[in-house]
């Protein structure tokens, strides 16, 4: 089940002056996949950045000092590099200084190692993402007719590694993962304590899943106001829980242009936070939790296959509407998830008269293979 198209890119990018960056969320896999691809040697040095004498080591040094600490190897690879202080600015040094080093680091935010806060990295890195397993990677484990059947558990439980190694223990696995690990990363963050506010806007995301997203209501609901929530939000999908989905708008004046939707990454750390496991057959949320599902395993297909495309959704002030809408190449393709495949979606008229050139096309469990695999 590991990554071995990541594996290749990654190794495609090897030893050419660049530091090379993974990132992705807490346990699903970086490592494992690193270890697979670099099995331990007296070449490599393994440094785990939420050990404080590895934080240490990287605290007021230079360039020699790592010079002799990294003595006689080729690769430095360091896990959860953005638990270190100014990590950005070490790896600079790094990749500058110690040339014959190839540097690797993982991450599980984009505080430091992504954002705007790591610009000593601009121009001197390879950054690759990550995502918990994919609908792909497990049809070339057990074949697509296997994993389609297993699509209503999917859609529960998700594709964290773990969850989906340990059949029967889904929901402590998964309990474990969102009291233990969900958060970390942004209790790190100096203005943000673990509190009830968090929580109950991640619960209010979730309940909120396929739905238009209002800061303003949401601030009602958590009790914080509405600059607050969009912090939160942004370093919630900095740390790879959620992402955003915006409208999209060019021809028509009463097309929503500023409105998003909000989406995890993965059905079972969603599922999770409102403790709910029930059988995807006797739920009210099936076409949310399928929604949230297809999107964020085409966003895994594009993102592994270099698809790029800018993802949307659209709708009007008049209710007309489209799921998903991506934007390649000059052509537009419109997308509507139904996981019951007899109810049959129909495109608006107002969006085919707007864009007579779109590609549309309806996704359920029994084409999803077209959409996520082909």
């Amino acid at each position: 089940m590991i990554q071995r198209f990541l594996m290749q890119k990654i190794s495609n990018y090897l030893h050419k002056g660049k530091a090379i960056l993974l990132l992705g969320g807490r346990q699903i896999g970086k490592t494992t996949l690193l270890q697979q691809l670099f099995p331990e040697n007296d070449d490599i040095i393994w440094l785990n950045g939420d050990e404080l004498d590895v934080q240490a080591m990287f605290a007021n040094t230079s360039a020699d000092r790592l010079k002799n600490n990294f003595s006689g190897k080729k690769i430095v690879v360091i896990d959860e590099a953005q638990r270190i202080s100014d990590i950005g600015l070490r790896m600079k040094l790094i990749t500058d200084q110690i040339k014959d080093i190839q540097l690797i680091a993982t991450g599980s935010s984009a505080f430091e190692l992504s954002n705007a806060a790591n610009e000593p990295l601009t121009g001197r890195k390879w950054e690759f993402k990550m995502y918990p397993l994919s609908f792909a990677e497990m049809v070339g484990h057990h074949g697509l007719l296997k994993e389609k059947r297993l699509l209503p558990q999917r859609l529960v439980y998700g594709y964290y590694p773990e969850v989906v190694s340990s059949e029967g223990n889904e929901r402590k696995i998964l309990k474990y993962l969102t009291d233990s690990y969900l958060y970390k990363d942004i209790l790190t963050f100096n203005k943000i304590k673990k509190s009830d506010a968090l929580i109950k806007l991640l619960q209010a995301l979730a309940y909120q899943v396929g739905s238009q997203v209002s800061y303003n209501e949401l601030s009602q609901i958590v009790g914080i106001d509405a600059k607050t929530v969009e912090i939160y939000i942004q370093l919630l999908e900095q740390c790879y829980i959620i992402f955003r989905l915006p409208s999209f708008s060019r021809n028509m004046r009463n097309e929503l242009k500023n409105s998003k939707k909000i989406y995890f990454y993965d059905n079972g750390i969603r599922n999770a936070l409102i403790s709910n496991f029930s059988p995807i057959e006797i739920r009210t949320d099936t076409g949310a939790l399928w929604e949230n599902f297809i999107i964020s395993e085409r966003m895994k297909f594009t993102e592994y296959n270099d698809i790029w495309s800018n993802r949307y959704f659209w709708r009007t002030k008049e209710q007309h509407e489209i799921d998903y809408v991506e934007d390649r190449d000059g052509t537009l393709y419109a997308y509507e998830f139904k996981f019951n495949p007899k109810k049959k979606a129909k495109i608006p008229n107002s969006f085919v008269q707007n864009y007579p050139l779109s590609v549309f096309a309806e996704i359920t469990p029994e084409n999803i293979e077209d959409f996520i695999l082909l």
